[in-house]
């Protein structure tokens, strides 16, 4: 039968991420948290043989895809044919005592879930450490900065990286505080009441509740669950996928501008040698990277309007409509978050801007940007806001118009408004407020500065991030 692929995990997602969900990976979870349980059990009276748990031990790394899936179709359950496959492999039926099957499958998952959030917490570092970087080398480089996408007022390459940048370092501190805050299920039993484990230990409830610590310390989870049923809360899977949406928000932001700057020529997300951006247009350079950014967060959101329909419909228990989404949502989240956040680490080691381009385009626009500062001197002399207002705008729109239809070469406004009697700024005094504020960007070099003590505290809580080095991508 052929293997029809994930392509979220198959093309973009890397080998860590990969593993943490893979058929294999997951059973090999599954048996370690089993053996886990017997070992606990034993430790507290329950009678398992030290020689079965070495024998399960022994073999819990030889996973047999097929050979589970075979047993699956006759048992038409997934755990039992897992279980029927360690046991066997084992030659003893030690394990799964007093746990129904999401006692297995709702602690492996959120495990699978929590050392996911991990990579992803690693990589959120690595990214901001970039923008950072990126955001120091470019807060001198002064742009025509846009708002609507039309020229507004001056601001520098570092400040617009800053500005992303700081959205993703307020993503970050809500994906930390979820981490810290994540819980787990743990032993709860059929209805979440812990019956069959009191049952198998004389109804001492000290040692149930000792049983359920030992096991959430092999998960390594921070919290644990104690008022749930036979499933953990779905709203649990929705804030986590919703944190990856908030997460990586900054990050296509980000691509969307560098897409429109790329498509001016004033900045690049870099072309490696021997690549192609169009078939049929040999000139082409795409900022196909960036594009494949914006489309997994479009991914993300629809993720999350899965998840959305599990949340808060949610019965006694958990059923098939719910483990339907979730196989689907929940791998597949994070495979679309970790390309993302891999194809935006390399953006960021590749891209350039073209200081020249930059600079044509500031000078081309620069009188119009110094127009809000006219204002102010115009208002300052005792002429009203609105009358200086409406003359500014009137030679700024002519302007604009003789320089679209070729007109004019260069941008004359100051010589118009110093023409015009009724704002009363003669073109000497034009030329000084021109001179004395082409190069003012307000108080961007100051807000660098912030976002990169920011960006220095998370680094000082989780250094592992720092140095990460992303994968080749396609």
């Amino acid at each position: 039968m052929s293997v029809i692929p994930n392509v979220l995990a198959e093309r973009y997602a890397s080998a860590a991420m990969k593993s943490i969900w893979s058929a294999e990976g997951r059973i090999v979870l599954e048996r370690e948290f089993w053996i886990a349980v017997m070992k606990a059990q034993k430790e507290l009276g329950l009678d398992i043989p030290a020689e079965a748990i070495e024998a399960y031990e022994k073999v819990k790394d030889q996973v047999d895809v097929d050979a589970i899936n075979a047993r699956e179709r006759i048992t038409r359950h997934d755990v039992k044919a897992r279980i029927e496959e360690f046991c066997d492999l084992a030659g003893c039926e030690h394990i799964h005592k007093g746990m129904t099957s999401r006692d297995l499958t709702e602690n492996v998952e959120q495990l699978q879930v929590w050392r996911a959030m991990q990579v992803i917490r690693d990589k959120a570092v690595a990214v901001l450490v970039r923008l950072s970087n990126l955001s120091e080398q470019w807060k001198d480089v002064t742009l025509a900065a846009r708002t609507h996408n039309v020229a507004a007022q001056t601001s520098t390459m570092g400040k617009r990286v800053a500005m992303f940048g700081e959205e993703i370092v307020h993503g970050f501190g809500a994906w930390v505080s979820q981490m810290d805050r994540y819980a787990v299920r743990g032993l709860k039993g059929a209805v979440g009441t812990q019956l069959d484990q009191l049952s198998l230990f004389g109804k001492n409830a000290e040692t149930v509740a000792a049983l359920e610590e030992k096991v959430c310390s092999h998960l390594g989870i921070p919290a644990k669950w104690t008022n749930v049923g036979q499933v953990y809360p779905r709203s649990l899977d929705f804030a986590v996928v919703s944190g990856l949406v908030e997460l990586t928000a900054g990050c296509a932001s980000f691509t969307k501008t560098l897409r429109l700057m790329a498509g001016h020529e004033l900045a690049t997300e870099g072309f490696a040698k021997g690549q192609t951006g169009s078939s049929a247009m040999p000139h082409k350079m795409n900022a196909r990277s960036c594009e494949r950014v914006n489309g997994f967060h479009i991914i993300l959101k629809g993720y999350l309007a899965m998840i959305a329909g599990i949340t808060g419909d949610q019965w006694n228990e958990g059923d098939v409509s719910c483990s339907v989404v979730r196989r689907c949502v929940l791998p597949d989240s994070f495979f679309a978050a970790d390309g993302l956040l891999e194809t935006f680490l390399t953006i960021l080691d590749q891209m350039g801007v073209y200081a020249a381009v930059v600079d044509a385009e500031l000078r081309r626009y620069l009188p119009f940007l110094l127009t809000t500062t006219i204002l102010m001197a115009a208002v300052k002399r005792g002429i009203g806001r609105e009358t200086a207002h409406e003359v500014i705008k009137e030679h700024a729109v002519a302007v604009s118009n003789d320089l679209r239809a070729g007109m004019i070469s260069q941008n004359d406004l100051l010589d118009r408004l110093a023409g015009d009697d009724r704002l009363g700024i003669g073109r000497s005094e034009l030329q000084s407020i021109f001179d004395e504020n082409a190069n003012d960007t307000g108080m961007a070099s100051e807000q660098v500065a912030v976002f990169r003590g920011m960006v220095s505290e998370i680094v000082g809580r989780f250094p592992a991030g720092a140095d990460y080095v992303p994968g080749a991508i396609l």
